[in-house]
């Protein structure tokens, strides 16, 4: 019998993959445990997934580490939050080296402490020259956030006479997305049970295929990752054609 990871088409992986890991804190208050306890262990789900996607050969893997929203959460926990996550970065940095796996972040970065800024600096510097995955935080990040952030840059080179108002497109709009250089996730998998995109990715999850499971971030390994790459290969991806219009187009080519 197959393995899950057997079952899987090499072929038609998803190019880019972005993940929601929700659940760390119901997960740890299942168990009776401190909220940072579930997030100190969806630590292990990144370091699994991450190498799941870089032994797949997935190129883009974007994971919402930290909300702008998530600002308002007790600042015990985000205190916590900002101390695991420079922990995580400095511990990790010379495995993802190794592997040649190339870190990238998106967000408001100047919200963080002054602490977390050298570490992630550090980090984006020493895998710059890696060719393998590349992995996307999300970190201090909201779709909106980002879009208002779009319309101000170009409304400031219309101003400065840099752009035509007649001639901005789609193309325009993406050149000023934080994610301008990564191709638009086709996989989004959301964890812990929760039908949401919650300010994520709003513009580019457009044409997605839309994952969600029950499971808890700290249980979400490799095995479930294989189960929703499965699930996405199942579907047909139209665009707006129809299924007659694709096989067309397959024999065609």
């Amino acid at each position: 019998m197959q393995s899950l990871k057997e079952q899987i088409n090499l072929q038609r992986l998803p190019h880019h993959i972005a993940i929601i890991m929700d659940g760390n804190g119901r997960w740890a208050q299942e168990k009776g445990q401190d909220r940072l306890y579930g997030h100190f262990h969806g630590v292990e789900s990144v370091r699994n997934i991450v190498e799941g996607c870089a032994e797949l050969g997935v190129g883009y893997l974007t994971l919402y580490a930290f909300s702008t929203e998530n600002w308002d959460r007790p600042e015990y926990e985000v205190s916590g939050l900002m101390e695991l996550l420079v922990d995580t970065i400095r511990k990790e940095t010379e495995t993802l080296n190794k592997n040649n796996i190339k870190l990238h972040v998106i967000g408001d970065m100047n919200m963080l402490p002054a602490y977390a800024q050298k570490e992630l600096n550090e980090s984006l510097e020493i895998t710059s020259r890696n060719t393998g995955l590349n992995l996307v935080m999300a970190l201090s990040y909201s779709s909106r956030w980002e879009l208002v952030q779009a319309v101000k840059h170009i409304a400031g080179d219309v101003k400065a006479g840099k752009i035509d108002p007649d001639t901005i497109s789609q193309d325009t709009l993406q050149k000023y997305l934080t994610t301008s250089n990564f191709p638009d996730p086709e996989l989004m998998i959301r964890t812990s049970g929760e039908y949401r995109i919650s300010n994520f990715l709003l513009y580019q999850l457009a044409y997605a295929e839309l994952y969600f499971t029950n499971v808890r971030w700290p249980d979400f390994r490799k095995e479930n990752l294989y189960e929703a790459i499965i699930d996405f290969q199942s579907r047909e991806r139209r665009f707006g054609k129809t299924g007659d219009q694709l096989q067309q187009e397959a024999l065609s080519q």
